[in-house]
């Protein structure tokens, strides 16, 4: 009987320890639109009583990690991911949405389509998904490793025009202080829905994950928490000096 007893109290501890180990999520270094993403995480799994760590990583060594189980997941990526790393399985529907736009310190012309900016020099950082792929095959394309680098590039004219999400753009513009040498380009290039994945080791959480991003989207509090986050960091970058 004592056997017994010891047997399942040590299987209590065991799973309780196990409860406790939090799920470590990979979020891409210096890009805002990655700390949004994790932020609106942190809002979901805290409801499902799951503890999360976000560990900052460049982006190409992020997806290294986290398709090899190093890392339990991606705070966001574009759903190209799910076929190229097929150990990364993706949590539907979208946690956030970012719009990939074009910045230029020395040219202001209307932005239509990819295509248009592929006879110029064009930075990218590496590893960000929607960069690599509206950029592929054309004939110049500059890698940075992360979005403050991009943009100090840029304002060097190592570049002629630089791509990122809209919102990090600005944000990276105005903590370096460039807001007088870097523009954005408009409109957008296009609008892309962004995903959480999980490594495959998780697969069965993921109904329980997705279950809760339904809720909030359905009730409008999906959104209405990303503008919160967004008016947030914002005020946060406009406050340094």
């Amino acid at each position: 009987m004592f056997t017994n007893w010891a047997i399942l109290l040590t299987l209590a501890l065991c799973l309780t320890a196990r409860a406790q180990t939090p799920l470590h999520i990979a979020r891409i270094e210096k890009i805002p639109d990655q700390f949004v993403g994790g932020e609106i995480l942190k809002v979901v799994y805290k409801r499902l009583n799951i503890p999360i760590e976000l560990v900052d990583r460049p982006a190409k060594r992020a997806l290294m990690e986290s398709s090899a189980g190093v890392l339990d997941g991606e705070v966001q990526r574009n759903i190209h991911v799910e076929s190229q790393y097929p150990t990364l399985k993706i949590v539907r529907p979208a946690i956030n949405y970012i719009e990939p736009s074009v910045f230029s310190a020395k040219y202001q012309f209307e932005i239509k389509a990819w295509d248009d900016i592929k006879d110029y020099g064009i930075g990218i950082v590496r590893g960000v998904g929607t960069s690599e792929d509206g950029t592929k095959g054309m004939k110049t394309v500059y890698m940075a490793n992360n979005l403050e680098q991009l943009m100090i590039m840029l304002s060097e004219n190592r570049m002629d025009v630089a791509v990122s999400d809209a919102f990090s753009g600005m944000v990276a513009i105005k903590k370096l202080h460039l807001e007088n040498k870097i523009s954005l380009l408009t409109p957008p290039l296009q609008r892309t829905e962004i995903y959480h994945f999980l490594h495959e080791k998780h697969k069965d959480l993921i109904p329980k994950v997705e279950q809760v991003i339904r809720s909030m989207q359905a009730s409008g509090e999906l959104e209405k928490l990303r503008k919160q986050i967004i008016e947030k960091y914002l005020s946060q970058a406009d406050a340094q000096p």
